[in-house]
């Protein structure tokens, strides 16, 4: 066996150590460094990160995110839909559609019950 039928697969390793590496290392060593309060502050997390665990804390905060990612991920099905309009026809618009209904009645449905409002 040939070692040069490797050199291929250490250069593509070699090139993607370099890609996800070496910004990371130059934004460490060239980035500016001036942490402060609101710097080191917990960011969009609901709650205090250093507290006592076993503290309460608003439910509201998960339901909106998990309602986030459930609406997110079923328009992210639309776009391969879209794509493909023309090859899959009438019958897959239709489907569609039911899709899109039944998505407009859940999103009005937790409007109405205020799962969206953050008071």
């Amino acid at each position: 066996m040939n070692l040069d039928q490797y050199l291929p697969v250490l250069l593509f390793i070699l090139v993607g150590l370099a890609v996800g590496v070496l910004p990371q290392a130059l934004g460490y060593l060239l980035g500016p460094n001036r942490p402060d309060a609101a710097k080191n502050s917990p960011y969009e997390c609901g709650f205090e990160a250093f507290e006592d665990a076993r503290m309460q804390f608003d439910v509201r905060y998960y339901l909106v995110a998990i309602l986030f990612i459930l609406f997110d991920l079923e328009i992210a099905f639309l776009f391969p839909w879209a794509v493909a309009l023309k090859e899959v026809g009438a019958a897959a618009f239709w489907a569609v559609v039911v899709f899109l209904g039944i998505l407009v009645v859940g999103f009005a449905y937790e409007w109405k019950k205020g799962a969206l409002d953050w008071e």
